[in-house]
């Protein structure tokens, strides 16, 4: 899937454009932007709270959006950086997240042995990733989830792009390790 860009000059249209815009996407991406809010924060619960908040805090940018060359890679910034936000709060630093097996898995229970193999693996792969230490998951969720470029992570996270490669290289490692591929 290719990431959408605009370009000021052609697509930045009236405030109503630029809302069906920002609506269409996270409409699209919200599967995405949920999951990575889950494995980045742990919690079904607390997912779904920051992603309403990332919602809202594009919502109130709308009218800027003309001028964001890739809303896709700015949508993905935004919803982790809520979870980062959530994640560090006093608040977050002192609450326990309760174990919740039901929302790991969201599908409808399958009878097939493919489907029953599938939900296994992506429990495996969701254990793996809470496993990551949280500047390999931002990276590895960014560039898995949100489909932005190395460059664009260093520059959304402010690091240098060595580093950037060098955290998606151990979270993969680490990944591969845990998973036994």
């Amino acid at each position: 899937m290719s990431s959408p860009t605009t370009n000021p000059a052609t697509e930045a249209g009236p405030p109503s454009v630029q809302a069906e815009r920002l609506e269409e996407l996270f409409s699209r991406c919200q599967d995405e932007l949920l999951g990575m809010l889950y494995y980045f924060l742990g919690s079904a619960e607390d997912a779904r709270d920051a992603l309403q908040e990332s919602f809202l805090k594009c919502w109130r940018r709308r009218e800027s959006l003309g001028g964001i060359e890739n809303l896709r890679a700015w949508v993905f910034q935004v919803t982790l950086n809520t979870g980062r936000d959530m994640r560090s709060t006093a608040w977050r630093r002192h609450r326990r997240t309760l174990n919740q097996p039901e929302a790991e898995v969201i599908a409808q229970p399958t009878t097939h042995e493919a489907d029953r193999r599938r939900e296994e693996q992506l429990a495996a792969v969701r254990k793996a990733l809470k496993q990551l230490r949280s500047e390999e998951q931002e990276v590895f969720l960014l560039r898995q989830n949100g489909e932005l470029t190395y460059d664009e992570i260093a520059q959304s996270l402010k690091l240098p792009v060595g580093t950037v490669k060098t955290r998606m290289r151990l979270a993969i490692g680490k990944l591969r390790e845990a998973l036994e591929v």
